[in-house]
């Protein structure tokens, strides 16, 4: 897909900072919330931004590579978690519930199937979910492609209903793996700083999952082309969070960026576009000990 994505035009920037600056307190007293205010602005071009209709775009799929013992989890969690994010259970429920935000979970590539379900959009790309990347390219170009397009074709529906600020997360066991492996590939992190703890891996899992994931590491020979790379290693959901962070981005909406895995999905978006970078905002540091890495190479600050 061709994506047109521009940095926001810069030249309010002095009105905006004046109007910031005017408000009845002391310059920057209200910290990062300036700076989100002056973001928003630039990104929206107005001295009045708004956020409208605001969305979470969870998106799901299965690894081949779960099979291989890199997560402390069978991969049978991943359509479990989805069946408790349908049933308003998962943290990330409560967390919209609480702010008015509206959930929206994606199926692109669960090995499990769902049935018609109205709170779920089915965007499989895979019904087995992706290839064991131990043993060849995860998905074919055709296949990344296609996740790519269907996640942007989700963000850009919640657009034309008038949303312009979309959060994304994911759901697959054994993504950490993959993220590890992008992240190594597209910021030249070394592989033992990206690969940590997943959902819970003891010191021996990190230990079998780390020299896993460098014999598949020293046998790339691909290039290093973000879609070569997340075609390679990716899981369906990870470039349907890509695709869907580009859109976004064309568009000109604010994008919320979580942690280790979605920042491994921007690594890919980002790389493609730099601009991207320019709508995002970063919520929060993670505990997987690759996601410092990642903020520091794409400069971002999360809140």
């Amino acid at each position: 897909m061709r994506f047109a994505i521009t940095a926001p035009d810069d030249a309010l920037r002095p009105a905006l900072q004046q109007k910031i600056d005017g408000k009845t307190k002391p310059q920057g007293s209200l910290g990062r919330l300036e700076g989100l205010a002056l973001q928003l602005g630039l990104i929206q071009q107005t001295l009045s931004p708004e956020l409208r209709a605001p969305h979470i775009l969870v998106c799901a799929g299965d690894h081949g590579a779960a099979k291989a013992g890199i997560s402390a989890f069978p991969q049978d969690v991943t359509w479990q978690m989805v069946e408790n994010f349908l049933a308003g259970g998962a943290a990330i429920n409560v967390f919209a519930r609480a702010n008015g935000i509206e959930l929206v979970v994606a199926d692109a590539g669960v090995a499990h199937e769902f049935g018609q379900r109205e709170s779920l959009v089915d965007a499989k790309v895979s019904p087995h979910g992706t290839a064991n990347y131990l043993e060849g390219p995860a998905m074919s170009a055709e296949q990344c492609e296609a996740a790519l397009a269907r996640g942007a074709e989700i963000v850009a529906g919640l657009h034309a209903k008038g949303c312009n600020v979309v959060g994304f997360g994911e759901m697959g066991i054994g993504n950490t793996a993959s993220a590890s492996l992008i992240t190594h590939f597209l910021a030249g992190i070394p592989l033992e700083d990206c690969v940590g703890r997943g959902t819970g891996l003891d010191d021996a899992g990190v230990s079998r999952k780390l020299a896993l994931l460098q014999q598949v590491a020293d046998l790339y020979r691909g290039d290093c082309a973000p879609l070569s790379v997340l075609a390679q290693f990716g899981g369906f959901e990870m470039a349907m969070l890509a695709g869907g962070m580009l859109a976004a981005a064309e568009r000109k909406m604010l994008l919320l960026i979580d942690g280790f895995i979605v920042t491994s999905a921007l690594l890919v978006a980002a790389t493609l576009h730099p601009a991207t970078l320019q709508y995002c905002v970063f919520s929060h540091r993670s505990q997987e000990r690759g996601h410092r890495l990642q903020l520091e190479h794409l400069g971002a600050r999360p809140l």
